[in-house]
Protein backbone atom coordinates (compact mmCIF):
# COMPACT_ATOMS: atom_id res chain seq x y z
CA UNK A 1 0.00 0.00 0.00
CA UNK A 2 1.58 3.37 -0.86
CA UNK A 3 1.55 6.25 1.54
CA UNK A 4 -0.02 9.85 1.00
CA UNK A 5 1.70 12.51 -1.09
CA UNK A 6 2.62 15.12 1.62
CA UNK A 7 3.88 18.02 -1.00
CA UNK A 8 1.56 20.91 0.25
CA UNK A 9 3.21 23.05 2.86
CA UNK A 10 -0.24 23.99 5.02
CA UNK A 11 -0.07 26.75 7.79
CA UNK A 12 -1.83 24.81 10.74
CA UNK A 13 -3.42 28.66 12.71
CA UNK A 14 -5.67 28.64 15.98
CA UNK A 15 -8.37 30.99 17.11
CA UNK A 16 -7.55 33.70 19.53
CA UNK A 17 -9.64 36.05 20.85
CA UNK A 18 -8.11 39.72 21.55
CA UNK A 19 -9.67 42.57 23.40
CA UNK A 20 -11.17 45.47 21.14
CA UNK A 21 -11.69 49.02 22.20
CA UNK A 22 -15.72 48.57 23.06
CA UNK A 23 -14.87 46.44 25.85
CA UNK A 24 -16.02 43.26 23.67
CA UNK A 25 -13.55 40.50 21.64
CA UNK A 26 -12.56 40.03 18.12
CA UNK A 27 -11.49 36.81 16.57
CA UNK A 28 -7.88 36.48 15.25
CA UNK A 29 -6.01 33.92 14.21
CA UNK A 30 -2.17 32.72 15.10
CA UNK A 31 0.64 30.56 13.51
CA UNK A 32 0.80 26.96 15.68
CA UNK A 33 3.20 25.77 12.86
CA UNK A 34 3.58 24.26 9.12
CA UNK A 35 2.47 21.16 8.20
CA UNK A 36 3.34 19.15 5.12
CA UNK A 37 -0.13 17.50 4.05
CA UNK A 38 -2.10 16.14 0.95
CA UNK A 39 -5.30 17.98 -0.19
CA UNK A 40 -8.11 16.25 -1.98
CA UNK A 41 -11.31 17.68 -3.00
CA UNK A 42 -14.86 15.88 -2.20
CA UNK A 43 -17.99 16.80 -3.52
CA UNK A 44 -19.48 20.49 -3.74
CA UNK A 45 -22.35 22.17 -2.99
CA UNK A 46 -23.85 25.48 -3.73
CA UNK A 47 -26.24 26.54 -0.27
CA UNK A 48 -27.97 29.94 -0.82
CA UNK A 49 -26.99 32.07 2.14
CA UNK A 50 -29.14 35.09 4.15
CA UNK A 51 -27.19 37.46 2.35
CA UNK A 52 -24.69 35.87 0.20
CA UNK A 53 -23.94 32.74 -1.31
CA UNK A 54 -21.10 30.94 -0.58
CA UNK A 55 -19.51 27.51 -2.57
CA UNK A 56 -18.65 25.18 0.14
CA UNK A 57 -16.35 22.44 -0.87
CA UNK A 58 -15.21 19.29 1.46
CA UNK A 59 -11.54 18.09 1.55
CA UNK A 60 -9.72 15.58 3.62
CA UNK A 61 -6.35 16.59 4.37
CA UNK A 62 -3.68 14.28 5.51
CA UNK A 63 -0.79 14.88 7.57
CA UNK A 64 1.97 12.95 9.65
CA UNK A 65 0.40 11.64 12.97
CA UNK A 66 1.17 13.10 16.28
CA UNK A 67 0.23 12.37 19.79
CA UNK A 68 -3.19 13.71 21.22
CA UNK A 69 -1.94 17.11 22.95
CA UNK A 70 0.60 18.02 20.72
CA UNK A 71 1.24 21.23 19.34
CA UNK A 72 1.79 19.52 15.66
CA UNK A 73 -1.66 17.53 16.23
CA UNK A 74 -4.95 19.38 14.41
CA UNK A 75 -7.35 19.84 16.20
CA UNK A 76 -11.38 20.76 14.99
CA UNK A 77 -11.67 24.86 14.96
CA UNK A 78 -8.24 25.10 14.01
CA UNK A 79 -7.71 25.95 10.59
CA UNK A 80 -4.85 25.21 7.36
CA UNK A 81 -3.75 28.31 5.35
CA UNK A 82 -2.39 27.56 1.65
CA UNK A 83 -1.24 30.96 0.35
CA UNK A 84 -4.97 32.72 0.47
CA UNK A 85 -7.02 29.60 0.83
CA UNK A 86 -8.75 28.60 4.12
CA UNK A 87 -9.74 25.29 4.91
CA UNK A 88 -11.64 25.26 8.48
CA UNK A 89 -10.91 21.98 10.27
CA UNK A 90 -14.28 19.96 11.31
CA UNK A 91 -12.64 16.76 12.42
CA UNK A 92 -9.48 14.76 12.82
CA UNK A 93 -9.04 11.01 12.55
CA UNK A 94 -6.25 8.55 12.41
CA UNK A 95 -5.85 7.19 9.18
CA UNK A 96 -4.72 3.94 10.17
CA UNK A 97 -4.03 1.82 13.45
CA UNK A 98 -0.60 2.88 14.07
CA UNK A 99 -1.52 6.26 13.67
CA UNK A 100 1.49 6.77 11.08
CA UNK A 101 -0.71 9.23 9.42
CA UNK A 102 -4.10 11.64 10.44
CA UNK A 103 -6.92 12.77 8.08
CA UNK A 104 -8.59 16.26 9.12
CA UNK A 105 -11.88 16.63 7.67
CA UNK A 106 -12.25 20.26 6.25
CA UNK A 107 -14.10 22.90 4.65
CA UNK A 108 -12.98 25.68 2.20
CA UNK A 109 -15.40 28.59 1.90
CA UNK A 110 -15.38 30.73 -1.17
CA UNK A 111 -17.42 34.04 -1.39
CA UNK A 112 -18.96 34.42 -4.64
Amino acid sequence: MKGPLLNRSLVLERPVQIADVAGGFAQTWETVGTLWGEVKAGSGRDPAGVEITLATVPYRITVRGAPVGSPQRPVPEQRFRDGTRVYHILAVTEQDAAGSYLSCFSREEVPQ
